[in-house]
């Protein structure tokens, strides 16, 4: 391990948690929804996305965030980067559950990235897919998860947007409005 998780990485435990436990306090999440998580090791570790991929940073965030995740009811499922052209790893009784064709492909450090390899260790019967539309997200170090939300995102505004050196955007998606000026909408989808 580099010197920078040596010192910091009980810290970005915590800091993952913290992520998680602000997000699900604002995100009007359900029983059962699917959260997208996309991770960029190097950004948490203070380099560019892609260049400094690392196995137990990632880890070490996926499972303090899946343990949170999960333990809310919650599915997930993990963005792989381009180079695996963002397929997504999720467990294979939530593929089926959401009806995603699964693909054929294993998630490595420099090829899916350092946080869908451990979703893959970690995960029961994970399985690969190409596209989903979750009902939230989390993405950490700009790596762009908007393509695997529901058509219509909505920010949410943590308080503290860091993980390690890494930027935090997250967002829920709601129904879409349908109607004009007379209509009237349903609280509980928003």
């Amino acid at each position: 391990m580099c010197e920078y998780e040596q010192d910091n990485f009980e810290i970005v435990k915590s800091d993952a948690r913290r992520v998680v436990a602000e997000f699900l306090e604002q995100a009007k999440l359900r029983t059962g929804n699917l959260v997208v998580i996309g991770c960029s090791t190097s950004e948490i570790a203070e380099h560019h996305i892609g260049s400094y991929s690392n196995a137990e940073l990632g880890e070490a965030v996926f499972v303090a965030m899946y343990e949170e995740l999960t333990k809310a009811g919650l599915s997930v499922a993990t963005q792989c980067c381009e180079h695996l052209n963002r397929a997504l790893i999720m467990t294979e009784a939530d593929a089926e559950r959401f009806g995603y064709e699964v693909v054929n492909v294993v998630p490595q450090p420099k090829a899916g990235g350092s946080f869908s390899t451990a979703a893959w260790k970690h995960m029961e019967n994970p399985v690969a897919v190409e596209r989903i539309q979750a009902h939230a997200g989390i993405d950490i170090g700009d790596t762009l998860i908007g393509m695997h939300l529901r058509p219509v995102a909505v920010p949410v505004r943590i308080e503290h947007p860091i993980i390690g050196g890494a930027h935090i955007v997250c967002a829920r998606t709601r129904a879409k409005y349908v109607g004009g000026e007379r209509a009237r909408y349903n609280e509980n989808l928003e």
